[in-house]
């Protein structure tokens, strides 16, 4: 049976906006240790919080999480 892992691109998006995990953590009303369990992917999100954290960040769901990786950024860019 393959592994449950979630992947996702809270880092990413954490930075693009300039968030800290505290910030996002009192947003959505947890701990901000759990932002960080769920960025190092050590814990995945009950569909509860996946959905408060898309709404958040104004995204659909697939765009913060995934049971494939997401690609690196700039992968395609490697043909020059």
């Amino acid at each position: 049976m393959p592994s449950e892992v979630i992947h996702n691109r809270l880092a990413m998006l954490r930075a693009e906006r300039g968030i800290s995990r505290r910030e996002l953590a009192e947003a959505l009303g947890v701990h901000y240790q759990t932002v960080g369990y769920l960025e190092r992917g050590e814990y995945s999100p009950s569909l509860y919080l996946a959905l408060r954290i898309a709404a958040y960040f104004e995204v659909a769901v697939e765009v913060v999480f995934s049971t494939e990786p997401f690609p690196r950024l700039g992968s395609s860019a490697d043909t020059a």
